[in-house]
């Protein structure tokens, strides 16, 4: 993946995708800047609890609800780990 491209990318297929609101939008932003910050690994290995933050989210049901939203709508790949002191796997797909 072209490392400076993923945002341009995203941006132009959310501009026809009226299911994308402005949470997914910081979700995603947030995700390419963890990658970034930690050397462009695939895939970013998080939690929940250190992208919330950057993507001010307060909720867990929200960040949830949209990360599924953005690997249901083919965005990332998400696989969760459920557990409490495993990361989950998220691919960057654009």
């Amino acid at each position: 993946m072209d490392h400076a491209s993923p945002l341009s990318v995203f941006f132009d297929a959310v501009r026809k995708d009226p299911r994308i609101c402005v949470t997914h939008i910081g979700l995603f932003a947030t995700l390419v800047a963890y990658w970034q910050a930690n050397g462009y690994p695939s895939p970013i290995y998080a939690y929940a609890r250190e992208i919330m933050p950057m993507a001010k989210i307060l909720a867990n049901t929200t960040y949830h609800r949209c990360i599924r939203d953005l690997h249901d709508f083919g965005y990332i790949l998400y696989e969760p780990s459920y557990k409490r002191n495993e990361r989950s796997k998220i691919f960057l797909k654009v």
